[in-house]
This record gives C-alpha cells, sequence and structure tokens, in this order.
C-alpha cells in the first residue's frame, strides 16, 4: 500500500549510486531525516515540524495539524522500532531523495522514501515522503 506523506505524490524512480550526489548534501540529508525521527519519537513535535520545507508547513500550518497526520496515517515513522538508511539519490541541484528502511512499531519491515530540497540559507528541509510496507526487507 503506498500513501502520499506531507500530501507528496510518490512518483516512481531509480535510485543511483550515492556517488551521484556530494558526500556533504547526502550527509546533511541524513541528519535533517534522523533529526526528524528522533526527534518524533521523543514526542518532540515543534522539532519534528522544524524540518518540514515551507510547502509541507502550508499544507500541515501547525505543529499539532503536522504531528496528527503522522501519528494516525503514518504509525511506523512516528514510532519506528529502528531504522537505517538506504539508497540515495540526487534528483537535481540541491534535490535528494533518500530510502530510509524501518521496522515499526509492529515488527514489520517499511520502506520510506524521503524528498529534500536544500533551502536558500543553504540546510535541507523535508518536502515529501512516501511510505510503503515491505515483506523483503529484512533478511
Amino acid at each position: 500500500m503506498r500513501r502520499a506523506f506531507f500530501a507528496f505524490a510518490f512518483v516512481p524512480f531509480l535510485f543511483v549510486s550515492s556517488a551521484f550526489a556530494g558526500d556533504a548534501e547526502i550527509k546533511a540529508g541524513q541528519s535533517v531525516i534522523d533529526g526528524q525521527l528522533k526527534a518524533l519519537i521523543a514526542n518532540d513535535g515543534a522539532t519534528a515540524y522544524s524540518f518540514a520545507a515551507p510547502n509541507v508547513k502550508r499544507i500541515f500550518p501547525s505543529v499539532d495539524a503536522f504531528m496528527n497526520m503522522v501519528t494516525n496515517g503514518y504509525p511506523p515513522v512516528r514510532k519506528p522500532q529502528t531504522y537505517s538508511f538506504g539508497k540515495v539519490e540526487e534528483t537535481a541541484p540541491g534535490s535528494i531523495v533518500q530510502q530510509v528502511l524501518i521496522v515499526g512499531p509492529d515488527g514489520k519491515d517499511y520502506e520510506a522514501v524521503y524528498t529534500l530540497q536544500q533551502q536558500p540559507d543553504g540546510t535541507f528541509q523535508i518536502t515529501g515522503c512516501s511510505l510503503r510496507a515491505s515483506n523483503s526487507l529484512s533478511t
């Protein structure tokens, strides 16, 4: 099952080697995702919301609206047991797509695909994420 997270429509794409995106951009994007996931786990909605890009904040104009969406629609992202970074692609300068492999609170495997965009101040923010259950992620 596929869902749009942060109201971002998932568009199928091919991942390429992480060498395509600069290491600094990859690390920055992963740091943003890691920060948001840690904030969600810690029930720190304000910090989790701070990693959202302006397009997300227009759709979910308050921390409460954002947290309600994540809590009700995306339990694996809201309370992952574990997560790790997978494949990454730089789709354009300053635009990153990052796969995150998640074990949800139900013990099942999920794949979250995050999109991030570099902002005018140089930081990366999350512009969207799609989530799907996966029976083949763990071995």
